[in-house]
C-alpha cells in the first residue's frame, strides 16, 4: 500500500500515474499555518469579536458561516483612494530574527515528509488582499478606472509574498505550497480571461516560479468557485492542484482536456453537504456522485469538499465525508 505521499505524487502524474486509491481530501498535506510573519494576522475565533490583520483589515467570523471576511465600512475599509493607495497601504512586517522562526522551523522538522507533503499555508492571496483592502465593487471598478494604480498595487503585493516567500523556504523548507485566492463567484469569474491575464497572471508565474524554484515540489491553489476559463492560465502559472474546484465548472469537461497537466481537487460542493441539519446518507450520496463521476477517468481527480482546509463549518462533515471516499476507493479501485 502506498504512503499518504506516494499515492498524492501517483495521482499527480496523470494517466501516468498508479495511485492505489482515491487521494482522501487533505489527508496528504500536512498544513503549517503559522509563521512569524503570518501570526501576525491571527484568524477571528468563529463566531467571535472582529480581529484587524497586519495589513490593517478588520475581520469577522459569523456563526454559520464556513470562513472569516473583511468588515468593509466606512469606518474599517484601509483603502479609500485609489490615487493615494501608497500612503494607506503598508505590508506587514518581515523582519524576524532567526531565534523568532526557531519554534515554527521545528514544527515544520516534526512532519513526517515520507508520508506527507510540509505544505506552507498562505492566504488572502493576491486578488482578495486588493478587495480585502477597499471592498470587493471598489476593487472591481478600479481595473477600469484606476488601471495603472491597480497595476502598481498588484506588484506591491506580489513582492510582498515574494519577500515572504524567500523567507519561508530558507526557514520552513516547505514541500508544497497552499495559496487561497477565489477568482469567482459559482456561475462566472470576477474578471474577465483577459483582464486576468493582464493583471495578474505575470505576477503568479513570478510568485509559484519562485517557490517551484526553491524546492517546493507542488503548489494547490484554493478557489471554490467558477474558474474554468482560468484553467489554461492556472497550467501556465505553475498550478498542480486546483482545489475547491466546483460542480459548476463542469468538472468532466475539465478531467479528460487537462488532466494530464492539473489535477482538480473537489467536486463535492460543501454547501450541499455541510449545513445545520446535515445527514450522512446526502453526505454518502454526494460523494458517490462525485467518485463515480469524476474519478472514472482514472486521471486527474481528488474527492474533496470544496471547503478549502480539512474542516467543515458544522461538525461531523469533514470525516463522514472522509470516510465515504474511503468506501468508494473500495469499490472504485484499481481503476486501470
Amino acid at each position: 500500500m502506498l504512503t499518504k505521499r506516494e499515492n498524492l505524487v501517483e495521482t499527480l502524474k496523470g494517466s501516468n500515474g498508479h495511485p492505489d486509491r482515491f487521494v482522501n481530501q487533505y489527508e496528504a498535506f500536512s498544513i503549517l499555518y503559522a509563521t512569524p510573519v503570518t501570526v501576525q494576522s491571527p484568524m477571528p475565533e468563529y463566531g467571535g469579536e472582529p480581529v484587524t490583520d497586519a495589513w490593517g483589515v478588520t475581520k469577522s467570523w459569523p456563526l454559520g458561516t464556513p470562513g472569516a471576511f473583511p468588515l468593509h465600512d466606512d469606518k474599517h475599509l484601509v483603502l479609500k483612494d485609489m490615487e493615494d493607495w501608497k500612503s494607506q497601504v503598508k505590508a506587514p512586517r518581515l523582519d524576524f530574527s532567526e531565534e523568532e522562526w526557531l519554534p515554527f522551523i521545528k514544527m515544520a522538522e516534526e512532519v513526517d515528509r515520507k508520508e506527507t507533503f510540509a505544505t506552507l499555508f498562505y492566504a488572502p492571496g493576491l486578488f482578495e488582499q486588493c478587495h480585502y483592502l477597499m471592498n470587493m465593487q471598489n476593487c472591481l471598478v478600479a481595473f477600469y478606472e484606476y488601471p495603472d494604480e491597480m497595476h502598481e498595487l498588484i506588484e506591491y503585493i506580489t513582492e510582498f509574498e515574494l519577500s515572504y516567500a524567500e523567507l519561508a523556504c530558507k526557514y520552513i523548507k516547505p514541500d508544497a505550497f497552499f495559496h487561497h485566492d477565489d477568482w469567482g463567484s459559482q456561475i462566472s469569474t470576477f474578471l474577465a480571461p483577459d483582464m486576468f491575464k493582464e493583471f495578474y497572471l505575470p505576477h503568479y508565474k513570478k510568485l509559484y516560479g519562485y517557490y517551484k524554484d526553491h524546492g517546493v515540489q507542488l503548489i494547490m491553489h484554493h478557489s471554490d468557485s467558477y474558474a474554468k476559463t482560468l484553467v489554461p492560465y492556472m497550467i501556465e502559472m505553475g498550478i498542480d492542484i486546483w482545489q475547491g474546484v466546483m460542480r459548476t465548472n463542469n468538472i468532466e469537461e475539465l478531467i479528460p482536456e487537462y488532466g494530464d497537466q492539473i489535477t482538480f481537487m473537489g467536486g463535492i460542493d460543501s454547501a450541499t453537504i455541510d449545513y445545520p441539519d446535515w445527514n450522512e446518507q446526502v453526505v454518502e450520496q454526494r460523494v458517490r456522485e462525485a467518485c463515480e463521476k469524476y474519478g472514472k477517468f482514472g486521471k486527474g481527480y481528488i474527492p474533496c469538499a470544496s471547503q478549502g482546509l480539512p474542516m467543515s463549518t458544522f461538525p461531523g462533515v469533514y470525516e463522514a465525508t472522509s470516510k465515504y471516499i474511503d468506501k468508494m476507493s473500495a469499490e472504485m479501485f484499481p481503476l486501470k
